[in-house]
């Protein structure tokens, strides 16, 4: 008992020191007004499937199709780090690699998830852009409500994502960060914030800007460069159920394999 009388003060007075936070970053939608529709219908269509062009021209066959051969790529840009970030980074290439995570269906995180071969459906409503994302059936949601980044978030997969309109731009800030996979080639800290601009460049093009700006790790703001989508009208988000068909498995020791002759029956 004298425990608990110590445990249950420091508990309530820990609540109510966060109470005003909690308040500060709690936001109310309000219904949407026909006005709201109104001024939806002036924006961007973004509405419908997308498609992420990895390098060639589009599939015309349909889905299913044999992807074009990609083209070469240019080396990629390197962040510039701060030294102790440098330092993280030389550490972590000096370990033996790992096993993927991805091998045994978790997705990963922003800004990796965008970059997936797989279609990704917008859907816009009043104050929020919702992207359904086929790869490991995955939901991210933009809010445009007007609401501002959390300055506590929870870290996630995706973080919390607040949005803008810039013209006819959309821009997307996103932090609060879970230690997942999400195809970064440097570590970050916890104040990473992701920056993506969605633009139109034509009827059915869709140009996605992604920069990363971190003030402990980067020396000055990262720009992963411009993903291309094109916007397939005919096309519906499939199911994506990855451990439906997953040929990976882990064994009694916790090392994971593959098992490509029977993959319905992967050991376990």
């Amino acid at each position: 008992m004298k425990c608990t009388r110590r445990v249950l003060p420091a508990l309530l007075a820990a609540f109510l020191a966060a109470a005003p936070l909690i308040a500060a970053e709690k936001f109310t939608r309000k219904p949407p007004t026909a006005e709201d529709w109104t001024a939806l219908a002036k924006l961007p269509d973004f509405t419908g499937v997308w498609e992420v062009m990895m390098g060639g021209p589009p599939r015309v066959a349909g889905r299913g199709a044999a992807p074009a051969a990609p083209r070469a790529r240019a080396p990629r840009p390197q962040p510039s780090l701060t030294p102790e970030y440098a330092a993280k980074a030389k550490a972590e290439a000096a370990k033996p690699a790992g096993e993927s995570e991805s091998a045994n269906c978790l997705p990963p995180g922003l800004p990796g998830i965008m970059n997936q071969p797989y279609p990704m459906e917008f859907l816009l409503t009043p104050g929020q852009v919702t992207i359904v994302i086929e790869a490991y059936s995955q939901v991210r949601h933009i809010y445009t409500d007007g609401r501002t980044l959390p300055a506590d978030p929870d870290p996630k997969f995706y973080g919390t994502s607040v949005g803008h309109w810039d013209g006819d731009t959309l821009v997307a800030e996103s932090v609060g960060f879970e230690r997942v996979p999400r195809e970064l080639t440097f570590p970050y800290s916890d104040k990473m914030k992701v920056v993506e601009r969605f633009h139109l460049t034509d009827p059915d093009t869709m140009e996605i800007e992604t920069t990363i700006v971190d003030p402990e790790a980067l020396t000055k703001p990262f720009s992963m460069g411009t993903r291309t989508l094109k916007r397939h009208r005919s096309w519906t988000i499939a199911e994506y159920v990855c451990e439906e068909n997953n040929r990976n498995f882990v064994d009694s020791q916790g090392k994971a394999g593959i098992n490509l002759a029977n993959p319905n029956a992967a050991p376990r």
